[in-house]
C-alpha cells in the first residue's frame, strides 16, 4: 500500500506566487523535450510559497520553481525545484508525477502580513514576506498543464485551480549559495497572493 493517494489530489489552502524575468543564462534546467519560453532572451520564472490546509488530501507546506515552458508549440509549466515537509508529498510527487520534491523545514508566519523561511539539509533555501495591497473582486479559475520527466519520459498533468487574488509586496531573501541563488539580488514582478485556493492536480 502506498503512502499517498493516488491521482488527482485535492488540494486547499493560499499561495504566494512572484515571478521573475530571468537571463537565459541562469534559467535552472527544464525537462527533456520542452524549452524555455523567452522574451528578449529572458524566460519566465515564477516562485512560491504554498500552505496546503483546510480539506487538502495532504496537508502540508511548500516552497517551489518553475519555469514556463513550451512542449511544441503547447505552453507549460515545468517545475525545476521544490521542497516539501511531509514525506508523503515528496514520494507521491515524484511517483506520480515526476515533480523533483525533497525535504526541507519551514517556519510560517501569517499575522501581519506572512513570513516564510526554508532550510533544507544544504542550508538556508529562502525567505520572504508578503504584504497585502488590494483584492480583485470574484474568483479566478485557471487550468494548466505540467511538463516534468518521469521515468525517462515526459509526463504531461493537468492542473485545474481556483483562487480568490490579492496584490501584494513582497520581498524574498535568497543566499547565494542556494539552488535558488539565480533569484538572488533580482527585481521580481508583481506579486499575487492565490487565496483560498482550491486546486485539482492530475488525473
Amino acid at each position: 500500500m502506498t503512502p499517498y493517494s493516488n491521482e488527482p489530489w485535492h488540494l486547499a489552502g493560499q499561495m504566494y506566487l512572484t515571478l521573475w524575468l530571468v537571463p537565459c543564462a541562469d534559467l535552472p534546467p527544464v525537462a527533456s523535450g520542452t524549452r524555455p519560453v523567452t522574451i528578449a532572451d529572458r524566460g519566465l520564472v515564477g516562485a512560491a510559497w504554498v500552505v496546503y490546509e483546510n480539506d487538502s488530501v495532504l496537508r502540508y507546506n511548500e516552497l517551489l520553481r518553475a519555469v514556463l515552458v513550451r512542449q511544441g508549440v503547447h505552453p507549460r509549466a515545468c517545475i525545476t525545484d521544490i521542497w516539501v515537509d511531509n514525506e508523503p508529498s515528496m514520494t507521491g510527487g515524484r511517483a506520480l508525477w515526476g515533480i523533483p520534491k525533497q525535504m526541507a523545514t519551514f517556519e510560517v508566519r501569517r499575522a501581519d502580513g506572512a513570513s516564510f523561511a526554508a532550510k533544507s539539509g544544504d542550508g538556508a533555501l529562502a525567505a520572504g514576506h508578503y504584504a497585502e495591497r488590494g483584492r480583485l473582486p470574484g474568483r479566478w479559475p485557471l487550468a494548466y498543464k505540467l511538463t516534468q520527466t518521469l521515468n525517462g519520459r515526459l509526463k504531461t498533468s493537468r492542473v485545474r485551480s481556483n483562487a480568490s487574488l490579492r496584490l501584494a509586496r513582497a520581498a524574498w531573501t535568497v543566499p547565494a549559495d542556494s539552488r535558488l541563488g539565480s533569484l538572488a539580488h533580482r527585481e521580481p514582478l508583481p506579486s499575487l497572493i492565490l487565496s483560498d485556493l482550491t486546486l485539482r492536480f492530475g488525473g
